[in-house]
């Protein structure tokens, strides 16, 4: 069985304060942990601009709640 996968793009740019936008590895693995911890098998990364999330599109709606709850959507 297939997993259908989202990916969630968001600009560095709307960051909000307390992210250290000069380790976005870092912000990368505090985000994957972040939704790991919730049980979505999220992968985080860093793209130049923006930070790539990938996740099950099953789980969205949960990780939205996550990422809002960190003020990053």
């Amino acid at each position: 069985m297939t997993m259908a996968i989202t990916t969630i793009r968001i600009d560095y740019a709307t960051f909000p304060e307390g992210f250290d936008l000069s380790r976005p590895d870092a912000i990368a693995e505090v985000i994957e942990q972040a939704l790991r911890e919730i049980g979505i098998p999220a992968d985080a990364s860093d793209v130049l601009s923006h930070l790539k999330i990938e996740l099950p599109t099953a789980q969205l709606g949960a990780a939205s709640r996550t990422l809002a709850e960190m003020r990053l959507i």
